[in-house]
């Protein structure tokens, strides 16, 4: 429409800044002297990668001929190249790089990409009522709240990871950096906005890093009531923004939240504007992962409880000889703290989450809320430290919520499938069956962790209804895991092949039966559908044949030693069987040497029996293990 009359050719020029594409069919030539032909199917794309100086000083000249050869006119086009880029950690070194590819995707495995956020659950100022994600602003160790600034007046701006001089509070953080690069000109007349979607703004907080006279200001620009932020100094280079986690995965929340650069042309102060460019990165918030017995132990919890003829005293000076073996730290709870509870393992679960730039513990806090109810809360959560909780709507809860019902498998392989961090474990009725079962509100956020697949298995057999009451994992030096199973039945266990490539031996962690169930039922089990079986090979256990699991719920108490793992390959704790005596010797303790020192574990005995024993516990139940996080990176799990 805009060809001048008669035209029947052009050729384009343009300055050396300018790269000029003909996009056109196979049999279209141009001709000796560089002319294309006008055919509607040919398109001429120019783009620059220089970003320009001054306003219009790129040219595009577009010269029409007749068919004689002759100029009948020339257009001019100007071009003004400004760089709007917005760029997050999508390898997951560590590093901010900027232009990075497919910045809008987020994959999984180890040729995976895409951003990673920490849920900021840590409270690194001790002055504050809660987490840091609950707080508008960042807090120094200190308490001082700095519109979250660098420490001594020093400006710091961190175009890669936050540094060690930035407020802790920020290296909890991800960076996000914002680059506008151009004429002033031009970004007088056109507006840069960063946005975050309705969707993900609960799930999120930003915090922009303005420098200020003396010490940079840390601006909270979008969150739960702030959906868009006009950057005020475009074109300027790099902006530097913080990105906290507010929400873990959960249902209804997959872990994913993008956000989104957009140069907007603004014909007027009053207009909304109309988006001519837009740059979108997304992350993925790291999941709550919890650690196996098989990972080194760092820290052992128990509650000191010295009143009453039920005091542990005997048994903490059992746990702290085990202490002195493991090379592990002991942490003493007072009675005045635990309000008297002893069940600690009960209570809460350790686990952590990860980023490339960053790793921290994270308490996992039950719904049983006893007198443990607010440990986790005023005692554990602290500086790089961080707390999480679910509960149930109305309250109600069951001994299926208490997490000795919730542990965890090693590393394994099963059929093809890889479950590098292991598989998560849940004490279950049948699936067909009612009967207690572990609040909702908890087995929606631990199947939205993704990395661990729980699988929910029968428990609700026993009166108490654990997991933890008939099994658990121990490492050995040849590398293999064995899950002992205790009770009182046959040397056989109710559930499970052996796990061959990860050598565990107990339940079949495979992808389960329907909606990731195994069971241990009454005769005969299927092998397609993820059911329990018997072994093949010696169980390392005291178990249960299936047919010896009561077909009524509740009615089985654990009588058996229960175990507790001091060291991934070391000592091991147990509770004192005080079995029958054959040949001078409990026939018990005797038994289960013969198993586990073959190992290559060390067995120690701890007299439990009135402190936790008879109160239907033991040296499991009465203890809990912070433990180190897997070397394997949860983003390289496929799902």
């Amino acid at each position: 429409r805009s060809t001048p009359r008669g035209a029947a050719s052009f050729d384009v020029h343009a300055t050396p800044a300018v790269t000029v594409h003909m996009i056109h069919s196979p049999t279209t030539k141009p001709t000796t002297d560089s002319r294309w032909p006008l055919d509607p199917d040919i398109e001429v794309v120019v783009t620059i990668d220089v970003t320009s100086r001054s306003v219009d000083d790129n040219q595009v000249k577009i010269s029409y001929y007749n068919r004689e050869g002759n100029e009948l006119a020339v257009a001019w086009l100007y071009l003004t190249c400004v760089d709007v880029s917005l760029d997050v950690d999508v390898s997951r070194s560590g590093r901010v790089k900027s232009k990075g590819k497919d910045k809008a995707k987020w994959t999984w495995g180890p040729d995976g990409q895409g951003a990673v956020l920490l849920v900021n659950c840590d409270r690194d100022s001790p002055g504050a009522g809660g987490t840091d994600s609950g707080q508008a602003d960042i807090r120094t160790p200190a308490g001082r709240v700095r519109s979250r600034g660098a420490p001594g007046g020093i400006p710091h701006f961190h175009a890669l990871r936050p540094c060690p001089l930035c407020p802790p509070d920020l290296q909890d953080m991800s960076v996000m950096l914002l680059r506008t690069q151009g004429p002033s000109a031009i970004f007088a007349e056109y507006r840069v906005v960063l946005h975050v979607p309705e969707t993900d703004a609960d799930k999120v907080r930003v915090f922009h890093a303005v420098r200020g006279d003396s010490h940079p200001h840390y601006k909270p620009v979008l969150g739960p009531d702030k959906l868009s932020y006009v950057l005020e100094r475009a074109g300027h280079g790099d902006s530097t923004f913080y990105v906290e986690g507010l929400a873990f995965p959960d249902r209804g929340f997959s872990g994913l939240v993008s956000f989104s650069a957009s140069l907007l042309e603004v014909p007027h102060k009053d207009s909304p504007g109309t988006p001519i460019f837009t740059d979108t990165v997304v992350f993925r918030v790291a999941p709550w992962i919890m650690t196996p017995n098989t990972q080194q132990p760092l820290e052992v919890f128990v509650c000191s409880i010295k009143q009453g003829s039920d005091s542990n005293e005997a048994f903490l000076e059992g746990l702290r000889a085990l202490q002195r073996k493991a090379g592990c730290r002991l942490t003493v709870c007072s009675e005045q703290d635990t309000r008297s509870d002893r069940w600690i393992q009960d209570e809460l679960e350790f686990g952590y989450v990860e980023a490339p730039h960053k790793t921290f513990p994270v308490v996992f806090d039950s719904p049983r809320n006893r007198g443990l109810k607010d440990f986790a809360f005023k005692k554990i959560l602290g500086p790089d430290f961080g707390y999480v909780t679910r509960e149930p709507p109305g309250k109600s809860v069951t001994s299926l919520d208490s997490f000795g019902n919730l542990d965890v498998s090693p590393p394994v392989t099963v059929r093809g499938k890889e479950y590098p961090l292991g598989r998560i474990l849940i004490g279950s009725p049948l699936p067909w069956a009612s009967g207690r079962r572990m609040s909702k509100a908890v087995r929606d956020f631990l199947f939205a962790q993704q990395v661990q697949a729980p699988l929910e298995v029968y428990s609700e057999w026993l009166s108490v209804g654990h997991v933890d009451e008939f099994l658990t994992f121990v490492p050995a030096l040849d590398r293999k895991v064995p899950a002992p199973a205790a009770s009182p039945g046959a040397p056989k266990i109710p559930f499970s092949s052996c796990l061959s490539s990860a050598g565990i031996w107990g339940m079949e962690l495979l992808g389960g039966g329907p909606g990731g169930w195994s069971w241990g039922g009454r005769g005969a089990s299927q092998r397609g559908t993820g059911l329990f079986h018997p072994p093949k090979g010696p169980g390392v256990t005291a178990g249960l044949s299936p047919a010896g699991i009561p077909a009524a719920p509740g009615q089985s108490q654990r009588l058996l030693p229960a175990l507790q793992g001091e060291a991934a390959a070391g000592p091991r704790g147990s509770h004192a069987p005080f079995g029958p005596a054959v040949g001078g010797q409990c026939c018990l303790e005797r038994r289960v040497r013969e198993l586990l020192e073959p190992l290559g574990l060390s067995c120690t005995f701890i007299d439990d029996f009135f402190s936790y024993h008879v109160l239907a516990g033991d040296v499991h139940c009465g203890t809990n293990v912070r433990r180190k996080p897997f070397a394997f990176k949860w983003w390289h799990v496929v799902p």
